[in-house]
């Protein structure tokens, strides 16, 4: 209670709301004394529950020379349009009489806290003062409603004359919000309207005096979540993060605004539309890459951000307009790439699209690209031989000689592989620091997966990790499925599994993009659902990233090779690929591969990083991106995971036939940048060269064998003629045929044991990869490349079943 206050008539002190037996009321506006300065009158709205506390404080009020109006919570919007007050009290009734006034603990309901943003969320209310009248002195109590929007806070027990004289001060100065001035007198931040001034004069600057310029929207994917939890304070807290960031990172951007719903809005004049989308992407990166604290809470954000050339712009609120559509398709794939808006990210209302001549040609040119692939690939290749050799060249036989290179150096790279792989580096044996908190992501389609996903997060909860251990399943559904309602239930039984439905996702990176910044662990492993990794992968992850590595690929081992026979012949490809390829690339090149799936990162890497959901193989370009930035890959065979195989000829084209066409975008992409790249090593560029660059080429040289030997026949009149007993093309082809039993054999000697001891699975392996499978391969390669060309780039999900175990023998 304040000091010094009058006293009454029965010499008690004089409160706002009376004496505690209600019978003591407050002096009129005389009570002050001759040389009180003279007090303005003022319209006062009073918020509050109907009952005597109301009506006392509005005694004291009108006591005092105000005219006061009443509004219950809920209706103060309503009353404040009707008739605008010049100054708002409000009961903060967390504590209700029926309390008895201890000072017990506080009910989890604060209508006071939901007053102050009923008022602050109008336009009308932002300008108004609010004072609070509260029933407790606890300083956390004040300090909430001060940082939701109150303007002061006054104890129901002070005298009356203070609160008059706090409702006088407001109405002498009036609180102007910082949305209505020019800018930020703390971050210089420039309000809407006034960003929208700045925008408008840049617009009208004479097409000679102004050189491009770029308008950005910055949304943060988090914003909502942060708001529903913390209060509407964040908005102007995460921009004023933002801008910090951008002021850090120096002169890219000139102008910086806030919007109301807590958008930063940049004004980059003067600048070519590279430049600023670099910039742009810097920035975007280094706020991912920070944690920041906002309400007094730790947090990461994500950066949407959207732009437009000013070149584009007619007006300036129809421009922001635009970037904020741009940025709102930024925050569905929640990758930090800038996006750059486009007309149909704004259709026209009540207009019928008609479908681009393009998507209806592009089907039916996709159905035709095998034979596309046999008139590209020998067609065109036998009609070019023949018409050089009548020119003079004998461009066919030449071609011959670089097949037969081409085939035995193919030939030559697997078995260095495969040498390689016997000297792969081992696992350190201990961790070079204490274990930290972990992070499991398992990245879901639903319904695709509803079948495998209870197993699967059963095997989670499973594992053994001597630290604190988080388990995300950041999903996506088209509608709710009976198999949430399950794993509701086991969340609710084990608080390590965190349930994170993705609403709007498409495809895997968008899922694990929404899970980087809600997990705790300094590093996180990534798993698809169908994952079961050996109970102390998290362990042996750690002893790679707390020795120097920032990512690490495990094993992938199939445990459904009984289910079919591809998934047999799968089961035993990845052993070839994750036993020996893999290790065996990675000691020859000097860098490893992220596959997917049983992959560990450094959280804060993974965060710069994420996924870009356009790339159908987002594993291998966020490992390129990764390894421009300087990060050091590892892979560990001894790590282990085991997944489910496609048990059909189709699922297995469909996943392979995206791989394929998804490492073609990795290369077109990254190959000549990363050739040109300071950070990687000659050995490193070489390894490039081969995995981006001699995967692509390798198809379409091995087909030429058919042209060719169409033009040897051509030419020598008949097949009958030829001499197939060449020394060097017998050499060439024994040379080839054997890497094919030479992978076989060392996948067999690398295997985890369970597959080691199906012996009859590697020679069936052998076999069907000699006769078909490479072909298969090849085939599936050459047609991802025309789907490319043509445009299509359809997602396939591969179907996932359960489906009966490898014994582990």
């Amino acid at each position: 209670m304040l000091t010094s206050h009058p006293t009454g008539p029965q010499g008690s002190p004089t409160a706002l709301l009376g004496d505690t037996d209600g019978t003591t009321y407050p002096r009129d506006s005389t009570a002050a004394g001759p040389e009180a300065a003279p007090r303005p009158a003022g319209h006062v709205l009073v918020v509050g529950t109907p009952g005597p506390r109301r009506e006392r404080l509005t005694r004291s009020l009108r006591a005092t020379g105000h005219d006061v109006s009443h509004a219950p919570p809920g209706e103060v919007n309503r009353r404040v349009g009707q008739a605008p007050p010049d100054v708002i009290v409000a009961l903060d009734e967390r504590h209700e009489p029926a309390d008895g006034g201890d000072g017990g603990a506080q009910p989890a309901h604060r209508p006071g806290l939901e007053v102050i943003r009923e008022v602050r969320t109008v336009p009308a209310g932002q300008a108004l003062p609010l004072l609070m009248i509260t029933a407790g002195r606890e300083p956390a109590g004040v300090v909430d409603m001060l940082r939701q929007g109150a303007d002061d806070c006054i104890p129901e027990a002070s005298d009356p004359v203070e609160l008059s004289a706090r409702i006088e001060a407001k109405l002498r100065r009036v609180p102007v919000p910082v949305e209505q001035l020019l800018q930020d007198p703390r971050t210089g931040l420039y309000s809407h309207p006034h960003f929208l001034d700045e925008l408008d004069r840049e617009l009208q600057r004479p097409a000679a005096g102004r050189q491009g310029g770029v308008l950005a929207v910055v949304a943060v994917a988090e914003l909502s979540a942060l708001e529903a939890r913390l209060g509407p304070r964040v908005r102007r807290e995460v921009a004023e993060r933002l801008a910090g960031v951008a002021e850090r990172l120096g002169s890219f951007c000139d102008r910086l605004g806030r919007h109301d719903d807590g958008l930063l809005l940049m004004l980059l004049p003067g600048v070519d539309e590279e430049t600023a989308r670099q910039g742009l992407q810097k920035f975007a990166t280094t706020v991912a890459g920070t944690r920041f604290i906002v309400a007094d809470e730790n947090v990461r954000l994500t950066p949407a951000v959207g732009w437009l050339p000013l070149t584009e712009c007619d007006a300036g609120t129809q421009a922001l307009e635009k970037a904020r559509d741009a940025a709102v398709e930024a925050l569905r794939h929640r990758d930090l790439r800038p996006v750059r808006y486009a007309p149909w990210m704004r259709p026209a209302p009540h207009r019928h699209r008609r479908r681009p001549l393009g998507s209806l040609i592009r089907p039916a040119l996709a159905s035709l690209s095998p034979v596309l692939a046999l008139l590209l690939g020998v067609g065109v290749p036998f009609v070019l031989y023949r018409q050089t050799y009548q020119l003079g060249w004998d461009l066919g036989s030449a071609m011959y000689w670089v097949v037969v290179a081409g085939l035995v150096l193919s030939a030559l790279l697997i078995v260095l592989e495969c040498l390689y792989a016997l000297d792969s580096t081992d696992r350190p044996e201990r961790p070079g620091a204490p274990y930290p908190p972990a992070s499991a992501v398992i990245a879901a389609y639903l319904p695709n997966e509803a079948a495998t996903l209870v197993d699967t997060v059963e095997s989670f909860l499973r594992l053994d990790y001597p630290g604190e251990l988080e388990i995300v399943l950041a999903y996506n559904t088209p509608h709710p499925l009976p198999v949430e309602d399950t794993l509701r239930e086991m969340a609710a039984r084990d608080p390590r599994l965190v349930l994170l439905p993705v609403a709007g996702s498409t495809s895997k990176a968008q899922n694990i993009n929404a899970a980087v910044t809600r997990i705790r662990g300094e590093f996180v492993g990534i798993f698809d659902a169908d994952h079961h990794p050996v109970p102390t992968a998290f362990q042996d992850a750690w002893h790679w990233l707390s020795n120097g590595y920032d990512v690490v690929q495990g094993h992938c081992v199939i445990r459904n090779g009984d289910s079919s026979r591809v998934a047999r012949l799968v089961a035993v490809e990845f052993e070839a690929i994750y036993a020996v390829s893999h290790p065996g690339r990675t000691r020859l090149y000097g860098f490893g591969v992220f596959g997917g799936s049983n992959g560990f990162w450094r959280t804060d890497l993974l965060a710069r990083t994420r996924m870009h959901g356009s790339m159908l193989t987002e594993d291998i370009d966020s490992t390129l991106r990764a390894l421009k930035g300087g990060a050091r890959f590892a892979v560990d065979r001894t790590l282990i995971s085991r997944e489910l195989a496609p048990t059909t000829l189709k699922s297995l084209w469909n996943q392979r036939s995206r791989w394929a066409q998804g490492w073609l975008q990795v290369s077109l992409k990254h190959l000549w940048q990363g050739l040109r790249s300071p950070v990687f090593t000659a050995r490193q560029k070489l390894g490039l060269l081969v995995l981006l660059g001699w995967r692509e080429v390798q198809p379409w040289l091995t087909l030429q064998i058919l042209p060719i030997l169409l033009y040897s026949a051509w030419r020598s009149g008949g097949f009958d003629r030829l001499d197939w007993a060449v020394p060097v093309c017998v050499l060439a082809m024994l040379f080839t045929l054997a890497a094919g039993p030479v992978q076989a054999l060392f996948a067999w000697r690398l295997a985890v044991p369970e597959l080691r001891n199906r012996r009859a699975w590697f020679w069936s392996y052998f076999v069907v990869s000699t006769f078909f499978y490479s072909h298969f391969k090849n085939m599936v390669a050459r047609q991802a490349h025309l789907k490319e060309a043509l445009g299509d780039r359809q997602w396939r999900v591969t179907p996932r079943a359960a489906a009966k175990a490898v014994a582990r023998r």
